[in-house]
């Protein structure tokens, strides 16, 4: 496995494929309030893609490019968050997406565990640290335990999407899975826009 953090922007030339797994680590959970500080790219080959950014105005045109390309499925666990969180700070829209968390909790009914350490461990039986989860994002220099931690997020969402896949076709809800992926984007406009907690669809 191999890390590679960037400062500002993915290098000229990177090629991640047609189908990236994507994470954000954040100053916190409010994307209006708390910066984007990290986003994290993988391909599926083990290998781990970080790109950290610096305070002030976001600009990464590398980066944004592939976020928003048409052509590159992005898988995220709990996408709602993250590409509000892209989007508040880069301007772009994450198109195509897919979401571990949602095909975990169209397939697994019979848990309210979606977590994604809970679904490594028992879709991969991998075991996930979370000691990083709230450590300082911000900080100019990151540590060999946070860059791990990062990485951990990214690492494994291609296998996770290939399990849950087989889950969703068995039980039936690809379809309905894939409608829920396409309106995810717009999920998280609504969030931006003022709308974080409050179902629309409500009588």
């Amino acid at each position: 496995m191999a890390i590679t953090l960037h400062r500002g922007d993915l290098p000229a030339g990177l090629s991640l494929g047609p189908v990236i797994a994507v994470d954000t680590e954040t100053m916190g959970l409010n994307p209006h309030r708390d910066r984007l500080c990290l986003v994290q790219l993988s391909a599926g080959d083990g290998d781990a893609h970080l790109v950290q950014i610096p305070r002030g105005p976001a600009n990464a045109p590398r980066l944004s490019a592939l976020l928003s390309d048409p052509a590159v499925l992005k898988l995220f666990h709990f996408g709602r968050f993250d590409i509000a969180s892209i989007e508040n700070a880069l301007g772009i829209r994450c198109e195509p997406v897919y979401c571990t968390k949602i095909a975990a909790r169209l397939t697994r009914t019979f848990t309210d565990r979606w977590g994604l350490k809970d679904l490594c461990r028992e879709l991969l039986g991998v075991d996930l640290s979370k000691q990083q989860q709230t450590s300082d994002w911000g900080a100019d220099r990151l540590t060999d335990e946070q860059l791990a931690y990062a990485a951990s997020d990214v690492l494994h969402l291609h296998a996770l999407k290939a399990k849950l896949d087989a889950l969703l076709e068995r039980e039936g809800r690809t379809e309905l899975a894939a409608a829920a992926f396409r309106f995810l984007p717009t999920r998280a406009r609504l969030d931006l826009a003022g709308w974080p907690d409050v179902d629309i669809f409500e009588h």
